[in-house]
């Protein structure tokens, strides 16, 4: 189980070895993504908070990558944290997440992105539930259930 200490390594000193990477151009994105997608993920935006209700969808599932189909996070560790994105207390795998020091707007945060394409998926912070402490509150327009459990 990752805990924020193993977050803040990897984003100081790299990130775990993903086991697959795609790399497309940006015309290639720009053809597979919807403009919203492309701004998230491509140019790490942010939806609006609340724009989506998969926040408060808590059923069974997997979720992907939106970009490159790369399971992300398993349902079973998301939970409502009341920000208005759908969050999650880990990843399915420690090398499906790869972190980057943010300090953009004056904030101090860890990017977190899909280790396999690099597409911007939101930001991790350590005022998560037990027993991670985890919270890594994701852009819903970036990932897609892919199975439901």
């Amino acid at each position: 189980m990752l805990k924020w200490n193993d977050v803040t390594r990897f984003a100081q000193e790299g990130n775990p070895t993903p086991e697959r990477k795609i790399s497309k151009t940006e015309a290639e994105w720009h053809e597979q993504l919807t403009e919203e997608q492309y701004r998230v993920t491509r140019e790490a935006g942010t939806e609006p908070a609340f724009s989506s209700d998969m926040c408060s969808v808590l059923e069974p599932g997997i979720y992907a990558c939106l970009c490159c189909d790369s399971i992300l996070f398993d349902a079973r560790q998301k939970f409502d944290s009341g920000t208005g994105w759908p969050s999650f207390g880990q990843p399915i795998k420690p090398n499906a997440i790869a972190y980057h020091n943010d300090g953009k707007y004056g904030m101090t945060r860890i990017e977190a992105v899909c280790n396999t394409c690099d597409a911007h998926l939101g930001h991790v912070f350590p005022d998560g539930p037990a027993p991670s402490g985890l919270r890594y509150c994701m852009n819903a327009v970036a990932l897609r259930k892919v199975v439901d459990v």
